[in-house]
């Protein structure tokens, strides 16, 4: 059913007359005339009657009224769906705890009309990149193992976050009252983050820091969530696992654990925002602007990254 039609037929039965809906549709009397008289040859009904004082609605077109209606609604929230402004920016942040969840909410708060819809995929960097290519999501947050020469020539990526590591212990442990510690006194600690998948780009970032300072991550043991890692942390002595400095976490007053910045130097995690080249979304736009304001210089910090870090493209 043509929707012009169907615009046309409704905006008659409103106005009573077909030179009024002419008016408010910006067309001619004849057009109206000539929509009207195709929507009825192709429904086989006569939708209206004429008369010196305008049009009135047959059965036929009482009949047909409220659902051209819906018609017209549907058609409305189909466009809405796909024009860049009128939907919500989708954004995929692996977790909401950590770093990219976090700043992503701080975006939202700094600009409360703006509408996203934030979601956590809870795939690796490849999967992660088919859904921005698919359309599946405007944006995703990951570690890029791949030289960008072997990325899709679609997807457009630009380090947005240099997330520094934070030693995460229990009051018991060793280093419970340090200040700071280095990765060079890391050596002698077990790192415990068990459930880390190989092959993702995270194992990479993981493998590598501990191949570069001798550290000992252990990632064997059933995973029972965030809660119950924390709980055991609390209650050991010897155990620790690394944090993100801007990964959220929350845990009640009695385990007191502590949170204790790795320096000299700082391991950083980088994170880049990878979004598709012909994305126009004006929130897209305006996303990517607040993270190249937000994102700290690391000029003349001692850090440490991963080798396979490449400069976006």
């Amino acid at each position: 059913m043509d929707l012009d039609g169907v615009r046309t037929f409704v905006a008659c039965a409103d106005a009573g007359q077909f030179q009024e809906a002419a008016a408010c549709l910006s067309v001619t009397q004849q057009g109206v005339s000539k929509r009207i008289a195709a929507l009825e040859k192709d429904l086989g009904v006569r939708l209206f009657t004429r008369s010196a004082r305008g049009v009135q609605l047959t059965i036929d077109g009482q009949a047909l009224l409220p659902h051209a209606r819906e018609l017209l609604r549907v058609a409305e929230r189909a466009d809405a769906a796909v024009r860049p402004g009128r939907r919500a920016l989708r954004i995929d942040v692996l977790s909401r705890r950590i770093a990219s969840g976090v700043l992503v909410e701080h975006f939202y708060r700094a600009h409360p009309g703006v509408e996203l819809d934030v979601v956590t995929l809870n795939a690796d960097v490849n999967a992660a990149i088919a859904a921005v290519e698919a359309g599946t999501v405007d944006a995703t947050f990951h570690a890029i193992t791949a030289p960008p020469a072997r990325l899709p020539v679609t997807i457009k990526t630009a380090r947005a976050i240099d997330d520094p590591h934070q030693l995460l212990v229990g009051p018991r442990h060793a280093l419970a009252n340090a200040h700071a510690v280095t990765p060079a006194q890391l050596a002698r600690h077990r790192i415990w983050m068990p459930g880390m998948a190989p092959g993702t780009e995270w194992a990479a970032y993981y493998d590598e820091l501990a191949a570069a300072f001798g550290l000992t991550i252990d990632v064997v043991g059933p995973v029972f969530g965030n809660e119950a890692l924390l709980a055991e942390i609390a209650d050991s002595a010897t155990l620790a696992t690394l944090v993100g400095e801007g990964s959220r976490y929350l845990w009640p007053d009695s385990y007191d654990l502590r949170r204790i910045p790795v320096r000299n130097p700082a391991p950083v995690y980088p994170m880049s925002l990878i979004w598709r080249a012909d994305n126009r979304h004006p929130v897209l736009a305006k996303f990517r602007r607040y993270l190249s304001a937000q994102r700290p210089s690391t000029t003349g910090s001692e850090v440490w990254l991963p080798t396979w870090v490449t400069p976006a493209r």
